[in-house]
């Protein structure tokens, strides 16, 4: 029976330093939260903007549950898609620059309703090995035809593409890679997608709001026209500070979408009063861009500081800065260790990463102060010198 061996099993991830357990957050989302009871210096958010809190999102927030309720009470084709979620719509779009916008639950079924709706069995998905686990899942659910290229190997990827000649194609990959922190070839991928008339589809979740001039991601980061990323996924519980996700492209995929997402058709709409925050904090994403200025401050300060020590660091520019620590036992170790300066930063292990690649994934936000990330480094000396 499946449920005989469930302990068993339990066992063994504990003694492989395998084991996850949930912290909790009993304060609201800050550099220093308060974790468990006590108050800890946090680098491991995804709040990269320091919204999650922002009086006025918070505010407008707090004014649209007394306008509209705790819930929409419905999905977005019944009767729960409202005026706050019609309107976070259309500025998402002309946020982007594309015709239309299309909001998700979560990035997770954004990614899922995507794929299953535009893809089949006749289909090809090409796709980094490093690609966010919803991405993985959303081919394989498609049932469509896999190939998976090595991380960003631009090479093996047009060899994929030229042995898929009579099937529908559909380059997958993320933008920002979420444990490594670096960046898709993106030039490259859209160059290829021409070449071979392949569909692109970037998740730039961590990428959203945090890359380029005007925080529009990885395709404004690379300098391509909007038609270049035919479909691009963006959440909203990273930079933006609320939750929820989305789709923007044409007028033909996001009324495709409606029709055939199944994640988006049979699920209760998000929240309106989540909605009417998100607008507020987009408006603050589109006008202060001093704060995508002082993360970037923030992290070439700490790969400095960590180059100095002599710590081995991945090849990332984004708030995601991965410490490689490549043993799961040593990369809890040293977790602990901070914790006990109540810092708090993450342990990755397999299998969200690969075998001997543990870390610790440190990330930045434009709350975080100098002295805050000096302290990190601080801590990080000291426990390498122990």
């Amino acid at each position: 029976m499946i449920l005989d061996k469930l302990e068993q099993q339990l066992e063994l991830k504990k003694a492989q330093h395998l084991y996850r357990t949930r912290k909790i957050l009993a304060s609201a989302q800050s550099v220093e939260p308060v974790i468990d009871g006590t108050k800890v210096l946090s680098f491991c958010s995804n709040d990269y903007l320091g919204l999650a809190s922002h009086a006025d999102v918070v505010k407008r927030f707090q004014q649209a549950v007394d306008q509209y309720g705790a819930g929409s009470g419905a999905a977005h084709l019944v009767s729960g898609h409202g005026v706050e979620h019609h309107r976070l719509e259309e500025e998402l779009a002309d946020f982007m620059g594309t015709e239309r916008a299309l909001l998700f639950s979560t990035g997770y079924m954004a990614n899922i309703g995507v794929v299953s709706a535009l893809c089949d069995r006749h289909t090809g998905i090409h796709e980094d090995r490093l690609n966010h686990a919803s991405l993985l899942d959303a081919a394989l659910l498609s049932r469509a035809k896999r190939y998976r290229y090595h991380h960003a190997d631009m090479a093996q990827l047009a060899a994929h593409l030229r042995a898929s000649t009579k099937e529908n194609r559909l380059l997958l990959s993320d933008g920002v890679f979420s444990m490594d922190g670096d960046l898709a070839p993106l030039n490259d991928m859209v160059a290829l997608a021409q070449q071979y008339d392949a569909a692109l589809m970037i998740d730039d979740a961590h990428g959203i709001g945090v890359l380029g001039e005007k925080g529009q991601g990885v395709r404004e980061y690379f300098k391509q026209p909007v038609d270049a990323i035919p479909i691009l996924v963006g959440t909203l519980g990273k930079a933006f500070g609320t939750a929820g996700a989305f789709v923007a492209g044409s007028e033909a995929l996001i009324e495709t979408l409606i029709q055939q997402a199944r994640s988006y058709i049979y699920t209760t709409a998000m929240p309106a009063a989540v909605a009417a925050a998100t607008r507020e904090s987009l408006a603050l994403v589109k006008k202060e861009s001093w704060r995508r200025e002082k993360l970037a401050s923030l992290i070439q300060q700490f790969r400095k500081g960590a180059r100095e020590l002599g710590l081995e660091l991945m090849d990332s520019m984004t708030p995601i800065q991965p410490l490689l620590v490549s043993d799961s036992a040593e990369a809890m170790a040293m977790s602990e260790k901070l914790l006990q300066k109540n810092i708090l930063v993450s342990a990755i292990r397999p299998p969200t990463v690969a075998e001997g690649t543990a870390r610790l994934r440190i990330t930045f936000s434009a709350s975080h102060s100098e002295a805050q990330v000096q302290t990190l480094l601080d801590a990080l000396e000291a426990i390498q010198k122990a």
